[in-house]
């Protein structure tokens, strides 16, 4: 080899090593870019939280902090007054019942006598309640052989479409190409409702009016097989008032969807107005003989004072909660997340 292609060889090497060296650093500075972005938005998520419980902490934290000025000394009447003030809070009778034993046993156990040394025994004791030795996933799952099919169920009123919107911009934000399936062909004007959320937001949507709703999804899926969508959210219809009819329909409808998609439903999710207290975990109840349902989405908490329905719903129903709307825009529909609703319905005890 002659000195210039020495020299050319020598010149190329040092190219590549600053090619693999700038490669290393723009690889570093995507990482570091990626953890600056994930804890932008895990601090956004936990003021929307803050902000979205304001009226529940101001209406349940200011009961307990008056509760704690007032005894100077835990005593019987202290804890009557305590367990009516979480009972308002639609914590719920069960769930009330069971913390209040857990709590005077570690007061006697620990043998406290100031009201104030309970501050965080009592926001420890409500989180363990919730958690209950559960693995507790919020999470969505997602089908990893075929499509993912969603099913939305709940009563009328509940913001059910919206709901489904908010989610499906979620999931366009996340890389997924989603469909908006409008079987809720009961109550009039509901397949038009869901059709303009899909123009709003830039998904696919497939719907018709008067029709048999299993057969809307079936059509609803072989459109999304043909066309490549990753995930299909189907509204149904929500009416309760004769139970027997909604069980049919939504058997067929899961018919279906078991005869097209390897692995079926991915979830059901029953959405509840957190506004309508024990009601919401009637509606849970009747709900659950009917079908099964794998989470809840729970809209309009920042519009109550009775935050505590989140911790009644999963004592009560036995389904975690998925989601939460704390807001009217699309960002204040949260994944739930029991640490950031303890923290922000508790924020100004601790």
């Amino acid at each position: 080899m002659g000195l210039f292609d020495k020299i050319k060889n020598m010149f190329k090497s040092k190219d590549e090593n600053i090619e693999e060296v700038s490669t290393e650093v723009v690889e570093k500075v995507s990482e570091e870019k990626k953890v600056v972005e994930k804890k932008k938005k895990e601090k956004e998520s936990v003021k929307i939280y803050e902000k979205g419980l304001t009226k529940s902490r101001q209406g349940f934290v200011s009961k307990l902090a008056n509760l704690t000025n007032k005894y100077n000394k835990v005593t019987e009447e202290y804890f009557e007054e305590l367990e009516e003030i979480l009972i308002m809070a639609d914590i719920g009778v069960n769930t009330v019942m069971s913390f209040m034993d857990r709590l005077r046993d570690r007061v006697r156990e620990e043998k406290i006598e100031d009201p104030s040394e309970l501050k965080e025994i009592i926001v420890d004791e409500l989180f363990i309640i919730y958690v209950d030795d559960e693995v507790l996933s919020t999470k969505i799952n997602f089908n990893d052989k075929d499509i993912s099919v969603i099913l939305f169920i709940g009563v009328n009123g509940v913001g059910k479409t919206t709901t489904i919107g908010k989610i499906a911009n979620k999931l366009k934000d996340e890389g997924k190409k989603v469909l908006l399936v409008g079987a809720d062909t009961f109550r009039a004007g509901a397949v038009a409702q869901l059709d303009e959320w899909a123009d709003r937001i830039g998904v696919g949507f497939f719907g018709k009016e008067e029709s048999d709703p299993a057969s809307v999804v079936y059509d609803g899926i072989e459109k999304a097989k043909k066309e490549g969508y990753d995930v299909v959210l189907v509204d149904t219809a929500g009416r309760l008032q004769n139970k027997v009819n909604l069980m049919k329909e939504l058997e067929k409808i899961n018919k279906v969807i078991d005869s097209l998609v390897d692995g079926g439903c991915s979830e059901t999710l029953l959405v509840i107005d957190a506004t309508t207290g024990q009601n919401g975990i009637s509606q849970a109840k009747a709900f659950k003989e009917i079908t099964n349902i794998t989470g809840i989405v729970l809209t309009k908490l920042d519009g109550t004072a009775k935050g505590g329905i989140v911790l009644a719903i999963k004592e009560e129903v036995k389904i975690p909660v998925k989601y939460i709307g704390l807001g009217e825009t699309k960002d204040d529909l949260q994944a739930f997340d029991i640490e950031k609703y303890i923290y922000g319905l508790f924020k100004d005890m601790m």
